[in-house]
């Protein structure tokens, strides 16, 4: 499965074995374990939760963030509550790699999106 869009990429293809998840920003792109993929699309779940959680009580211009934290990954969601980017930071359990990314508005929400369905297509 492939989605391409103008600035991003997510790919996934079980026949590469260990790596079998893309995600690529602009000029940037890294590969991921099944399990490095199922532990962002759930703290993507719950840092989006949070937002939800109190998107009613900010006011539109209103700048917020928010972080979570399970190892390996650390999130940092900045911005306003229509309107956000997201920054990660993975420290690899078996101290083998650790990378930083970063989603920048508006592509943050299509790619958490397209990650939330992604994964989910996979039941």
């Amino acid at each position: 499965m492939v989605k391409v869009q103008k600035r991003w990429r997510l790919l996934k293809d079980f026949k590469k074995g260990k790596f079998c998840f893309l995600i690529g920003v602009d000029n940037w792109s890294i590969e991921l374990q099944k399990s490095e993929f199922h532990a962002l699309y759930l703290l993507l779940l719950r840092i989006n939760k949070q937002l939800l959680d109190i998107k009613n009580e900010l006011m539109d211009e209103e700048s917020i963030t928010l972080e979570l934290e399970q190892l390996p990954w650390y999130i940092q969601l900045d911005g306003k509550k229509n309107e956000w980017s997201l920054r990660f930071v993975f420290e690899s359990q078996d101290q083998t790699r650790s990378f930083e990314m970063y989603w920048p508005i508006p592509l943050a929400q299509n790619l958490f999106y397209e990650i939330k369905n992604m994964w989910e297509s996979m039941d």
